[in-house]
């Protein structure tokens, strides 16, 4: 089993998981231990987009109330900074794990890290469910289910490029034909330090 589809059952292992409850305020119970360290932190970043996929359900419901919305604006506002962080802490996992290979003099810098390739993995894992759960509702229309087929088609297909541009650029990191290379995204809204609406409260 490659790394690809390794992470594939850790995704869809962790929105099974989380839909066995269904619920955002539900805990995780991690199966992997943190000796398992890039199981563990792949099960945890779905988990994460999996609530927040939930979250995102729920704010959109035209009848919420505002207060109820607020609260969920900035459980997602948190939740993004959580992924946000899973993503460096799996580059830097990669980082240690490759810090030994020789990078070739001619050697170039992807487009994103392999974390960010790996987050949009998780994403799709998260679509591709829900898509397949629209394709199999009982109370759509004939219609409705045949156009979420088309759509379920296309990421599948989207599965299969992704997995392959994921271990292209591992294979290329392993060659040394590529380096890696991670910026933290110090994201400001977050930060009472950079947010001007924060620190002018102080």
């Amino acid at each position: 089993m490659n790394f690809t589809q390794k992470s594939w059952k850790i995704f869809n292992q962790s929105i099974e998981d989380y839909h066995q409850i269904n619920d955002v305020n539900s805990t995780i119970q991690n199966p992997y231990s943190e000796s398992e360290l890039i199981e563990h932190m792949l099960y945890k970043k779905n988990w994460i987009d999996t609530v927040q996929w939930h979250l995102e359900d729920i704010i959109r419901d035209p009848e919420i109330n505002p207060e109820e919305a607020l609260k969920i604006k900035r459980w997602i506002d948190r939740s993004n900074q959580e992924r946000t962080d899973m993503v460096e802490y799996i580059d830097s996992w990669f980082l240690q794990k490759y810090k030994e290979i020789k990078v070739q003099p001619d050697a170039k810098i992807n487009t994103e890290s392999l974390a960010w390739a790996i987050d949009r993995f998780s994403i799709l894992a998260l679509k591709v469910y829900h898509m397949q759960e629209e394709v199999n509702r009982p109370d759509a229309s004939e219609e409705h289910r045949a156009q979420c087929q088309k759509k379920l088609t296309v990421l599948l297909e989207q599965h299969e490029d992704l997995s392959t541009a994921i271990e292209e650029l591992l294979e290329d990191i392993l060659a040394g034909k590529k380096y890696m290379k991670i910026y933290k995204q110090m994201k400001m809204y977050n930060d009472e330090e950079l947010n001007p609406v924060l620190y002018k409260k102080k």
